[in-house]
């Protein structure tokens, strides 16, 4: 009966830990990374545009679209805890309070899930080199990020 209730007992623990390790860090610390991982985003975003305006480097492309496509899949949703909807990690955070609102996860998952199928799209036709492609790949990728931004980030 004892030997029961200390493996019950184990195992919502272990249950609990599970949980609990999903909310790696302080909130601060988790708005820093989401803060880092989108300025790694941004500058990958800009060395594919400097190379479909400018003069194209299939490998640079290549790099650039690999980062953002890990990244798009690293699960950096993690990062959105409910208890980082304000506060500071390198500055205060620009998400909007409505992207934590549960009414609004469908529409959050949504978003984020065609992000991920562009960003993976990407990588694709980034690495078969067809510049005609990438540029139309880069704007569907672009305009994946701005539906995010346009619904849920605070303007500067």
């Amino acid at each position: 009966m004892k030997t029961r209730h200390f493996l019950a007992a184990a195992a919502a623990a272990t249950l609990a830990s599970a949980a609990l390790a999903q909310a790696v860090g302080k909130p601060e610390d988790q708005i820093r990374w989401r803060q880092s991982l989108f300025h790694v985003n941004a500058w990958s975003m800009a060395r594919i545009k400097a190379n479909v305006e400018g003069a194209y480097n299939k490998e640079q492309v290549i790099e650039a679209a690999n980062v953002l496509q890990a990244l798009a899949n690293s699960k950096m949703g993690a990062l959105f805890q409910p208890n980082t909807q304000s506060g500071k990690g390198w500055k205060e955070t620009r998400v909007k309070p409505e992207f934590f609102q549960p009414a609004r996860q469908e529409e959050v998952g949504r978003i984020a899930g065609a992000y991920v199928r562009e960003a993976n799209e990407m990588a694709r036709v980034a690495a078969v080199g067809d510049l005609n492609a990438i540029k139309a790949q880069f704007g569907k990728l672009g305009e994946s990020c701005k539906s995010c931004h346009d619904k849920f980030r605070k303007d500067e």
